[in-house]
């Protein structure tokens, strides 16, 4: 195995992803636009060079082309950015609500957030004395229908938007339990916004059901989704109202005024 130096940086094994990083670092250097000239001679690429990455670049909307031959910093890394912010922030924030709840119940507690038509698992706490193996681990993902906080940010969407998943997707299963058809999954994102709690039935995997209530900002944004996973067997309903208060105090810490529970 190769050792890897700390005390260095580390450099990218791919030249192209090299000089990439490079014209970002550069543009990232000055606010305004800058020329290909300039460009090129602060990385000291050649000019051809330097058109064809930043040209690439621009196409993903990491980089800018305010006018023809010069270029500045796109805004896909701005959203790139406010996203790792808001997993970072929230996850800060659900950390010790989270570690309370699993001292309650002594089951796994997930956070979780939506990328596109999957969740991305961001933090978990749990023990062995929970009697259930890890599920998924930590950037682990999974299909929103499957899954308990993926039904929260589809009960979210608009009606054509979760067709438009259920075209997209085609809404695979995982189990016998798994929701497949469309007009089961908009029943069942009926009940999550009735309830403002969603529920996997052993429909990701066989023998574990879960819970999940939303996290908002302080614009009422759903941001993530906290989770209980247990046994199927083991699942109590009186859980609920111990996940839902949870899920309050991490939104109230992001600024957002939590309405009354519903009972469910």
């Amino acid at each position: 195995m190769r050792k890897i130096d700390s005390g260095a940086p580390a450099t990218p094994t791919i030249q192209v992803i090299q000089r990439m990083f490079s014209l970002i670092d550069v543009l990232a250097s000055r606010e305004e636009a800058m020329s290909l000239k300039e460009i090129s001679e602060k990385t000291g690429l050649h000019p051809s060079t330097t058109h064809r990455i930043l040209n690439d670049l621009a196409t993903g909307r990491f980089v800018d082309r305010p006018e023809a031959g010069s270029y500045r910093l796109g805004m896909r890394l701005l959203e790139l950015g406010n996203l790792v912010k808001g997993r970072l922030s929230v996850r800060d924030a659900a950390l010790t609500p989270m570690r309370e709840l699993h001292k309650l119940i002594q089951q796994p507690v997930n956070l979780s957030m939506r990328q596109g038509d999957e969740i991305v698992y961001i933090e978990r706490t749990y023990s062995e004395r929970s009697g259930m193996q890890v599920v998924r681990a930590i950037g682990g993902r999974a299909p929103l229908h499957l899954t308990s906080t993926g039904k929260l940010f589809l009960a979210a969407d608009e009606p054509q938007r979760v067709r438009a998943y259920a075209t997209r997707t085609g809404l695979a299963g995982h189990t016998k339990n798994s929701i497949t058809q469309v007009a089961v999954l908009e029943r069942e994102l009926a009940k999550t916004r009735q309830y403002g709690v969603a529920r996997d039935n052993e429909e990701l995997e066989l023998g574990v059901r879960c819970m999940a209530a939303g996290i908002y900002d302080d614009q009422s944004r759903l941001v993530a989704g906290l989770s209980i996973s247990a046994p199927a067997d083991r699942l109590d309903e009186g859980w609920v109202s111990k996940l839902q208060n949870t899920a309050n105090a991490i939104s109230s810490a992001l600024g957002h005024k939590t309405p009354a529970v519903k009972a469910a």
